[in-house]
């Protein structure tokens, strides 16, 4: 491949993962932090669902915006807030401020989440934008595996507040990238075609696209298997099992691990077989292992070894499934990529994020609430993806398979 799609990919990685940085290193600090500022679980477990929620709503506007005024502008401005908010969670003396600040952080960190994935519709279609996508996701799969485990040690050595005085730094990195190394990809004369039919005009012509809904459904649902346990995996594997924070990292690194491994086969399974054929295969392997380690754990077998060895294998499944149904998306909304990846990225992320807040209802520190809400999340996208298979069987609207 192309060293300057090794670049872009880096680039856009990167940025892709500053938000994402602020919620996974912030995981092993979750107890200790309630215990700082005198919150339960579901005080602090409501600072990571805001942060989400606010970074997936937003979402809707800085896509259409990238698409009227071009893609770097509104990274600028979002990376820039979200900086400034991580100062004031890094200073928040009490649980509610530290909510207030966690959602001005969500807000600027939506322009990352959201303008990498129309860059790359920018860019590629087919087999090329999932090649161009596992890339990028390899990269952004980088937070998810050391930012657990820096945040353990950053914890250890200067405590809850010294991560958000790292994110910061992440913050500035993120603006310089941007400054320095990512084009413009949205031509003027594009620009001036994306804000004709109106922000209105292209979310209704979206919103009346039921293979595009679908997809993006699936895409929740993959997601909010992932979400589940990552607000819950802190009190279970920490306070149920009693591991330390570090060995905390190391274990939700291992899921990010085989979420990143299975991705980078991506590519030649798509070229080989097909986008919606091998999303298929991973949403019946997903529901199938999540399914069993429901049962497993239902069943009364108390084991974190257990539990690690299926969920190892479940995400690795959600790594094949999760950038097929983002790409066969977007696939057929080149003119409005941005509007596209917008509401793609908040039915994705709202979606996950309220099952997640769903399923919270329910935990209780123990891995039952947890692992039944992931079952649930698999079952739900698989009964997705054979109504998707139904539908391209009988009017081809998934796109090109």
């Amino acid at each position: 491949m192309k060293p300057t799609v090794w670049r872009m990919a880096l680039v856009l990685g990167l940025v892709s993962a500053i938000g994402p940085f602020a919620i996974d290193m912030y995981l092993p600090a979750l107890p200790s932090i309630g215990a700082s500022l005198g919150a339960d679980l579901h005080a602090v477990q409501a600072s990571l669902i805001v942060f989400i929620l606010c970074m997936s709503v937003t979402q809707l506007f800085y896509g259409p915006l990238s698409d009227r005024v071009g893609r770097k502008p509104p990274l600028y401005g979002g990376i820039l807030l979200f900086g400034v908010a991580s100062i004031g969670c890094a200073l928040a003396p009490s649980i509610g401020l530290l909510i207030v600040c966690r959602a001005l952080q969500g807000i600027g960190a939506g322009a990352g989440t959201v303008i990498p994935r129309a860059i790359v519709r920018d860019l590629h279609t087919g087999p090329q934008a999932v090649r161009l996508m596992s890339l990028l996701m390899l990269v952004f799969s980088v937070s998810p595996i050391l930012a657990p485990l820096t945040g353990s040690f950053v914890v250890a050595f200067a405590g809850w507040r010294g991560i958000f005085w790292v994110v910061t730094a992440a913050a500035a990195l993120g603006l310089g990238l941007v400054a320095t190394s990512l084009p413009e990809t949205r031509a003027p004369v594009a620009r001036a075609l994306g804000g004709a039919p109106g922000v209105l005009a292209s979310y209704a012509l979206l919103l009346r696209d039921r293979a595009f809904l679908g997809l993006s459904l699936i895409g929740a649902f993959a997601m909010s298997g992932f979400l589940v346990y990552l607000a819950n995996s802190s009190f279970v594997i920490i306070d149920h099992y009693g591991l330390s924070p570090a060995a905390y990292g190391l274990c939700f690194a291992a899921n990010a691990a085989a979420f990143i491994g299975a991705a980078q086969f991506n590519g030649r399974l798509t070229q080989r077989f097909g986008l919606l054929p091998v999303m298929a295969f991973a949403a019946w392997g997903f529901m199938a292992v999540m399914l069993c380690l429901f049962l497993v754990t239902a069943a009364g077998i108390d084991s974190l070894a257990v539990m690690a060895v299926f969920l190892f294998i479940g995400y690795s499944f959600m790594g094949i499934m999760l950038p097929n149904a983002s790409v066969l998306a977007l696939e057929r909304h080149g003119a409005i990529a941005g509007t596209a990846s917008a509401l793609l990225g908040t039915i994705q992320l709202t979606g996950a994020t309220l099952v997640m807040a769903g399923a919270g209802i329910f935990a209780n520190g123990r891995p039952l609430p947890m692992v039944g809400g992931i079952a649930a999340s698999a079952l739900a996208a698989f009964g997705l993806v054979r109504w998707i298979l139904r539908e391209q069987a009988l009017h081809g609207t998934a796109g090109p398979a």
